[in-house]
């Protein structure tokens, strides 16, 4: 049972959160917005953007990465780890799963959370995506339910 994966992930999402207090400002109480080349960032205006990237840099107000920030802890707390051993109700042997919806562990849900961070120096490299697969899990097929049906190929 590994949870690098996991642990790999808390850390990222620790740095986004932190990243998004510090941005916050003292007194900043509303969102970041963008009117054309400018971005105000409640306290002040910045101006010579291009328009798409003042609203992209708008997207990114520190209250809305700490809601995403959020999300995507609940996904990770549902998607955790149910190892193979002592699970008396598993109908297969030698298989960690997970917990939320009994797919292979770490299941799709958590590759795909892992995805955007592929490029971070610190990637559990086990779980880099192979280009063939576009981003999804480098498993040719799923692993079976909890009914034990057999999964399909991906």
């Amino acid at each position: 049972m590994n949870n690098d994966l996991v642990a790999f992930l808390n850390a990222r999402l620790d740095e986004e959160a932190a990243l998004a207090r510090r941005c916050d400002g003292a007194g900043c109480c509303g969102k970041w917005t963008a009117r054309g080349d400018t971005v105000d960032f409640c306290q002040v205006d910045l101006t010579g953007f291009h328009p798409a990237i003042a609203q992209h840099v708008a997207l990114h107000d520190p209250a809305r990465v700490l809601r995403e920030v959020e999300a995507k802890r609940r996904v990770l707390n549902r998607h955790t780890l149910s190892p193979a051993e002592g699970d008396p109700e598993r109908p297969w042997d030698d298989r960690n799963d997970c917990q939320f919806d009994g797919d292979l562990w770490p299941c799709d849900d958590l590759l795909d959370l892992a995805l955007p961070y592929q490029n971070h120096p610190n990637f559990p490299e086990r779980y880099m995506p192979s280009r063939a697969t576009e981003g999804h899990s480098n498993r040719t097929t799923s692993a079976p339910d909890r009914a034990g049906n057999s999964g399909e190929s991906r």
